[in-house]
């Protein structure tokens, strides 16, 4: 048995109320919840929440939220890894047969599910512990600098200063869109990002972490492009 968790807290601070945020017509909790379901793969989908509200739309949407979340899971700087853990244990209770579960963010409106049902095969076909979305680096992190007390650059990695961009190492980012993780991985509290972790790469049109309100106007840009090209 395949689940999806999908961690919806109401405390949202840079953008209050995010998770149930209107996003071209729909709350933006609600196109999880259908990538989810349109995947072919994930046979219930189910909601983490404190929240009365995300909990009555998620529900409207065909989601379960079969408890509330209690407040010690709730706080700014809960990880993820936590609310999964507590997530896992406590539906392992009802449905002992589940084998792997997506986390995914409810602000992932750029989500397609193919990605979720190319995650999940290459988890299963490997000896994963979880399969992470991930954004190819424009910039090789080799070339970043940070600036000193006198407004100096400094470079990161002095050392690859003369070397050209395309012989650096190709670097990932954390797309912020899903994990897929063995229910083992979930339930032992296990690091999503070691050795025992590999990628599912998302284009840059199909993932916007969605953290502030510019990344939120973003999105919204990239869904337009995306709809003007089907039409």
């Amino acid at each position: 048995m395949n689940i999806a968790v999908i961690p919806a807290r109401g405390g949202s601070k840079r953008i209050p109320r995010k998770n149930i945020k209107f996003f071209h017509g729909l709350p933006v909790i609600a196109y999880a919840i259908r990538a989810a379901k349109a995947s072919g793969v994930i046979d219930e989908v189910f909601v983490s929440t404190d929240d009365d509200e995300i909990a009555k739309i998620s529900e409207s949407f065909g989601a379960t939220i079969p408890w509330m979340r209690p407040k010690n899971l709730s706080g700014d700087y809960v990880t993820t890894v936590s609310v999964m853990k507590d997530a896992v244990i406590k539906l392992k209770l009802d449905s002992p047969k589940i084998e792997n579960v997506c986390c995914i963010y409810p602000a992932t409106p750029l989500l397609g599910p193919n990605y979720l049902t190319q995650g999940l095969e290459v988890l299963e076909r490997g000896d994963w512990s979880y399969v992470i979305s991930a954004l190819r680096a424009n910039t090789p992190p080799s070339r970043f600098f940070s600036l000193g007390g006198a407004s100096q650059i400094e470079l990161l990695f002095p050392e690859h200063e003369v070397h050209r961009t395309q012989d650096l190492p190709v670097a990932y980012q954390d797309a912020g869109q899903f994990y897929w993780g063995k229910e083992s991985s979930w339930e032992l509290g296990l690091p999503i990002f070691s050795s025992r972790s590999t990628i599912i790469e998302i284009p840059f049109k199909s993932a916007v972490d969605i953290d502030t309100l510019d990344d939120w106007v973003y999105a919204e840009h990239l869904y337009n492009s995306k709809r003007t090209d089907v039409n």
